[in-house]
């Protein structure tokens, strides 16, 4: 008989304990059950399983201010543009063109730079503001003070606009129909780098970020050229699955997540999930403190484990 003493025991250092960064890597408020933002969520199933759909519904529920999209067919897709209020100039239909990560940097970063512009602008508009409510006659006003805030149009002052009505706005990229291009072959080095720092696009001088959610709607998990790499696989805090044939496929799913649940578990989730043709498994991994589980059949049924 074999009798075990446990040798390990621990000595603590107070000076030295782990002092944790106020806020959150999820900055935006979403509606109630919805995911957090910023998401980087990955959509798998087959063709005409309803990828794109739920991805659609799923943006649009969560109130994103601005889509951008990068897909050959998003821009014959009136109907899906229209839903999400896509700005033609915001589709990226040439999926072979390997400067599109750049190119959504760029347009962050003007969101980033209008954002701090109409901040410092308003700023002057309170202390203009402060001078006209003291009765000041306008002449001991600065000229470009005055011209600053006149509408002539209006024929009175008015204070700055913003397209977003002065709150930072919560921008999404979805990518759909990108699976194999060259984008994702030899592109896939920038759109992974996309996808490590997606939280981190449109930095403030101050600190923060306005960042990005990104979606990928793909038909496998993984593809031996031109799929979701492993960067952006371990970079997902979410997940859409519809059904699949493929064992293997579903075995790499169960073992990405086997952190999680078990594999026995996972198929059993998996199970419940996919009942009807275009249902499909919702996995979140970030879930809301009030959300029951991290599993839902669609996006209005909690499967709870």
């Amino acid at each position: 008989m074999f009798i075990y003493f446990n040798m390990v025991r621990s000595v603590k250092v107070k000076s030295l304990g782990i002092k944790v960064p106020k806020g959150s890597a999820f900055t935006y408020d979403t509606p109630e059950h919805t995911p957090k933002a910023h998401q980087l969520m990955g959509v798998i199933g087959k063709r005409g399983s309803g990828k794109s759909v739920s991805a659609v519904n799923l943006i649009e529920a969560m109130g994103y201010d601005r889509v951008i999209a990068v897909s050959p067919s998003m821009g014959s897709n009136f109907e899906l543009m229209k839903r999400l209020n896509i700005d033609p100039e915001d589709v990226f239909d040439d999926v072979d063109d390997f400067e599109i990560p750049n190119k959504i940097k760029a347009i962050i970063e003007q969101e980033r730079d209008d954002f701090v512009n109409y901040q410092e602008q308003m700023k002057q508009y309170k202390k203009f503001k402060k001078l006209m409510d003291e009765n000041r006659p306008t002449w001991s006003i600065p000229d470009d003070v005055l011209m600053q805030f006149y509408d002539p149009m209006r024929g009175d002052f008015m204070p700055p606009y913003h397209k977003y009505g002065g709150k930072k706005p919560m921008i999404c990229v979805l990518f759909d129909d990108i699976q194999g291009s060259y984008l994702m072959t030899k592109g896939a080095r920038r759109i992974s780098q996309l996808c490590i720092y997606h939280r981190h696009l449109g930095q403030f001088p101050d600190g923060g970020a306005l960042g990005a959610s990104l979606f990928f709607c793909v038909q496998s998990f993984k593809c031996s050229v031109g799929g979701l790499t492993r960067a952006i696989r371990g970079q997902m805090t979410s997940m859409i699955l519809f059904k699949t044939k493929n064992e293997s496929e579903l075995d790499d799913i169960k073992s990405e997540f086997s952190g999680e649940v078990s594999k026995q578990t996972f198929q059993e989730i998996y199970d419940k999930a996919i009942v009807d043709p275009h249902d499909f498994l919702f996995i979140d991994l970030h879930k809301k403190p009030h959300q029951p589980s991290m599993f839902r059949r669609n996006f209005n049924e909690y499967l709870v484990v």
